[in-house]
């Protein structure tokens, strides 16, 4: 709810539902338990891990009753914009290291991304920068 959008009357009734089931879950078990049980703080106690399942139950129902109210979109970018990420990230946060240092499970999963060639052509041009005019820039090396 932080920020996200919210449908306030699907947000009632789930409300509604969760306290609805939990509870009748707790009391189910509290009553239920009580004749088996001789202690009834141990059964209390069980009492509170049915009305528990009884909120999992109520989150699973509340989840098919209501639809997500997001929409992700997917936008492709274009390499001006990801050339221009790369600087903010290592402007933030001092260089963004090499290629040669990444683990291969890493190189694969940015190689399976199609990041791999983006991030070996910006350190290519990092190094550039760094040897032309003698400068950091910026980048850490």
């Amino acid at each position: 709810m932080w920020g996200d959008t919210v449908d306030l009357r699907h947000l009632g009734w789930s409300i509604v539902i969760g306290v609805g089931i939990s509870s009748a879950a707790f009391f189910a078990g509290r009553y239920v338990l009580s004749s088996f049980v001789a202690d009834a703080a141990v059964a209390r106690a069980y009492a509170m891990l049915v009305g528990l399942a009884g909120c999992l139950i109520a989150g699973t129902v509340c989840a098919f009753l209501f639809e997500p109210k997001r929409d992700v979109v997917e936008e492709a970018s274009d390499a001006s914009e990801r050339t221009r990420v790369l600087e903010q990230l290592a402007a933030e946060f001092g260089g963004l290291g090499s290629n040669d240092d990444l683990s291969p499970a890493a190189r694969a999963e940015l190689s399976e991304l199609g990041l791999l060639d983006l991030f070996a052509s910006h350190e290519a041009s990092a190094a550039g920068r760094l040897s032309v005019d003698g400068t950091n820039q910026g980048v850490r090396t």
